[in-house]
C-alpha cells in the first residue's frame, strides 16, 4: 500500500467514525458550554489542533479530517478545481465573529469553572445525543452540496471553522523558527510537467510555488499528492525549520 492509499484509508476511516465523533468538532457546543461555564470536548479539540499544528502544520486536514474523506469521495464525481483565492477568506469571516461569540458568551455566562469533554454525548458517542442524527445529516448535506457545487475540497477553502486554528499555529511556528513537518522542493529537478498542480487536492498552483522556491501556503494541507505524483522527486516531505 503506497502512501496515498494509506492516507485515503485514514480519512475514510475518520469519515466512518464521524457519527461518533462529530460533537468533538462542533462549533455550536463550544458556545453552549461557554455559557454554562464548561470547557467542552470541541474546545479541547480546537486547542489540540492549534498545538499540534506548531509541529505538524495542517496535516490533520490532509490525513485525519473526516470531511477530507467526504469531500475527496465527492471529488470522484466532480473533480473541479477551486479557482481564485478570495474564497479562502470566507472561513476567516466566519471564524472571527464565531470566536467573538464564544468569548462574549463565556463572559456573560457563569464563567469557565469546569471541564466536560463528553458534553451532550451519550457514553461519549455523539450520534446518540438528543437531535444528533438530524444535526449530522444537515451538516453532511451542506458539505456535500458545497463540494459538488463549488469544487474539490471547497468546504476547506470557504467554510471550515477549524482550519484557522491550524493556519495560525503554522504561522506562529514559522515566525518562532520552530521545526515542523513541511513540503519542500528542489527547483533544479523540476521539469514543469505540472503534475503537482494537477494532483493538488487544494487546487494550489504547486508548480508556480516550486519555481518561486517557496512551498509555504496557508491552504496546503500536507496531503503529499504533489510529492507522490512528482516523477522527478522534486517535491518531498521534510521536518525542519522554514528556509
Amino acid at each position: 500500500m503506497d502512501r496515498q492509499a494509506k492516507r485515503r484509508l485514514a480519512i475514510y476511516v475518520s469519515l466512518a467514525l464521524f457519527p461518533a465523533t462529530f460533537y468533538y468538532m462542533s462549533p455550536i457546543l463550544i458556545i453552549m458550554g461557554a455559557y454554562e461555564g464548561l470547557v467542552v470536548g470541541s474546545a479541547l479539540t480546537f486547542a489540540a489542533m492549534f498545538l499540534l499544528s506548531l509541529y505538524l502544520g495542517r496535516a490533520f486536514c490532509g490525513w485525519a479530517c473526516p470531511m477530507a474523506g467526504l469531500q475527496e469521495a465527492c471529488a470522484r464525481k466532480r473533480n473541479r478545481r477551486v479557482e481564485g483565492r478570495k474564497k479562502d477568506m470566507i472561513k476567516y469571516a466566519i471564524w472571527a465573529p464565531w470566536m467573538a461569540i464564544i468569548v462574549l458568551t463565556a463572559l456573560i455566562g457563569e464563567g469557565i469553572h469546569d471541564a466536560s469533554p463528553l458534553y451532550q454525548t451519550v457514553a461519549g458517542i455523539s450520534i446518540l445525543g438528543t437531535g444528533a442524527p438530524f444535526t449530522l445529516l444537515i451538516f453532511v448535506g451542506i458539505v456535500v452540496a458545497v463540494a459538488l457545487g463549488v469544487g474539490q475540497r471547497a468546504f476547506c477553502h470557504c467554510g471550515c471553522w477549524m482550519a484557522p486554528f491550524m493556519v495560525f499555529g503554522t504561522s506562529a511556528r514559522d515566525r518562532l523558527g520552530l521545526p515542523g513537518l513541511r513540503i519542500v522542493s528542489d527547483k533544479s529537478k523540476c521539469t514543469s510537467c505540472k503534475k503537482c498542480t494537477k494532483n493538488c487536492s487544494m487546487s494550489l498552483d504547486v508548480n508556480a510555488m516550486v519555481q518561486k522556491g517557496s512551498m509555504r501556503n496557508s491552504e496546503c494541507v500536507l496531503c503529499g499528492t504533489c510529492a507522490d505524483g512528482c516523477p522527478k522527486g522534486a517535491i518531498v516531505f521534510s521536518f525542519g525549520r522554514a528556509s
